[in-house]
């Protein structure tokens, strides 16, 4: 991917924001933003291959370009490798902040493309996001203040949760909330052959395995601790006891304990590199 700087905004000069990056990410907050009532004509998506830029315009009728042009805020949703290349191209611009969703790219590696002197808020958001049923964590640089993380909230909040944390822990957010959805399907699919196996029609198990997921999930959103919606549902001596006895004997607890720990620890070295 590469981009170059314009030098003509939309029709006042300047877009109020720019969506650099056209993927299913970038694409998820501008479904999200659209739908929480922001203006079409102030956004801008900046997205080098033509057919995608085609795509997103008939599909958003909104302005796409494939050049970097002036902005009051830009979101990073590109390949990490060249963020440094548009985090500068953008500071040339004059753009006041500045959103990165780029996976492992630390606050400080975007300050060394600015100088430091733009707001930048670094954000780890996850694939729900293309459903509006996101979870992001934020922080931010030296620079930012409350107003960038306000913004920043808002455009996040259109697609689901949005928590604040400091930048030494979005390596564990990776590895918890951004690394989830795939754990979380593995058990669906786990689960949906393990009805198989007993018997079930593939259709019938599948639509059994979804449906108790979305309803667990539910039921989690409403504040009760998860120990307690266990035990409300485990009678001693009754089938839910006997299938959490395996669980627990086969190491399911452990089991996605590691994978969150490892998950952690890749995105640590994936930051380093």
């Amino acid at each position: 991917m590469s981009l170059s700087l314009a030098h003509a905004g939309t029709v006042d000069g300047m877009a109020d924001l720019l969506i650099v990056g056209g993927g299913k990410m970038g694409e998820a907050l501008l479904g999200g933003l659209l739908n929480a009532g922001h203006e079409r004509n102030k956004i801008v998506v900046v997205e080098p291959l033509e057919e995608r830029r085609i795509e997103i315009s008939k599909r958003y009728g909104i302005v796409c370009s494939s050049e970097v042009e002036p902005c009051h805020g830009a979101i990073l949703a590109t390949k990490p490798n060249i963020v440094p290349e548009v985090a500068s191209l953008l500071t040339e611009t004059g753009v006041k902040r500045v959103l990165s969703i780029a996976a492992g790219v630390t606050t400080s590696t975007i300050d060394d493309s600015t100088g430091g002197k733009v707001p930048v808020i670094r954000a780890m958001p996850n694939t729900p996001a293309l459903v509006g049923e996101g979870a992001s964590a934020i922080c931010g640089n030296s620079a930012a203040t409350e107003d960038d993380f306000v913004w920043a909230e808002s455009i996040l909040g259109a697609v689901g949760l949005v928590v604040r944390t400091n930048e030494a822990l979005l390596n564990s957010v990776t590895g918890l909330s951004g690394s989830g959805p795939a754990y979380i399907f593995l058990v669906a699919e786990a689960l949906i052959d393990a009805g198989v196996l007993v018997g079930l029609p593939r259709k019938i198990s599948t639509d059994l395995t979804i449906q108790t997921l979305l309803g667990a999930a539910k039921l989690l959103a409403e504040g009760k601790p998860a120990a307690e919606l266990r035990a409300d549902v485990t009678s001693p001596g009754g089938t839910t006891a006997a299938g959490l006895h395996e669980l627990e004997k086969n190491g399911m607890r452990v089991a996605l304990a590691s994978a969150v720990k490892a998950a952690t620890q890749r995105s640590e070295e994936l930051g380093r590199s």
